[in-house]
């Protein structure tokens, strides 16, 4: 490439202002179950953010299997063994809740006691959601499809209704367990959620 051809090309973004660190805490839809290094939600969303000029590290803190109640007894150890308080937390546990159809009273609840540890930190909190299949009854869907919306307007925190919406149920998108993300789809669980992640960073002090 010569002088002139370099002029022309885009400048990527370079990361820039203060240091942004995030902790992706969820289960198996964080933690990159059946993926290769690298290709996780939580890269694709550190790689995302940068991209977007925001000097972000993002911090993969899902654990696959984990339900409401497994995160719940994590979260602080998780947090206090980080090298400071994480600027955001992106919180994304319920799916094995719904695997394994524990109340919905029992999400909440559990739920809740994350939230109310991080807001006791003062850490802001992007909560990507989940949503139950309409298989498991109405009345089972109805109870825990509203907790996600409840809690983020109680505690304040920012809304992704659902995790993988526009990737499960497509085929190009899904491993063969039609459950977990294939890389692919892992991009469009990226492109979907990282600029609600970044306009809430931006908006910090």
């Amino acid at each position: 490439m010569n002088g002139a051809q370099a002029a022309a090309a885009p400048a990527a973004s370079v990361p820039q202002g203060p240091e942004r660190l995030v902790l992706a805490f969820g289960d198996s839809l964080y933690a990159g179950y059946g993926l290769a290094r690298g290709q996780s939600f939580p890269d694709g969303l550190q790689t995302a953010l940068r991209s977007a000029g925001i000097n972000a590290t993002v911090v993969n803190a899902g654990v696959s299997g984990d339900t409401t109640a497994a995160g719940r007894q994590r979260l602080a150890f998780s947090l206090d063994n980080l090298k400071r308080t994480p600027d955001l937390v992106v919180l994304g546990l319920g799916g094995n809740d719904v695997l394994r159809q524990i109340p919905p009273a029992t999400t909440r609840e559990n739920l809740k006691a994350m939230l109310d540890e991080l807001k006791r930190r003062k850490i802001p909190v992007v909560l990507t959601g989940m949503m139950a299949p309409p298989n498991l009854g109405a009345d089972y869907a109805g109870a825990f499809n509203r907790i996600f919306p409840e809690l983020a307007e109680e505690y304040d925190a920012v809304l992704y209704p659902f995790v993988l919406n526009g990737v499960i149920g497509n085929p190009a998108l899904m491993q063969a367990d039609r459950v977990h993300p294939n890389a692919k789809g892992v991009q469009q669980m990226v492109t979907r959620i990282a600029p609600v992640v970044t306009e809430r960073l931006q908006r910090l002090d």
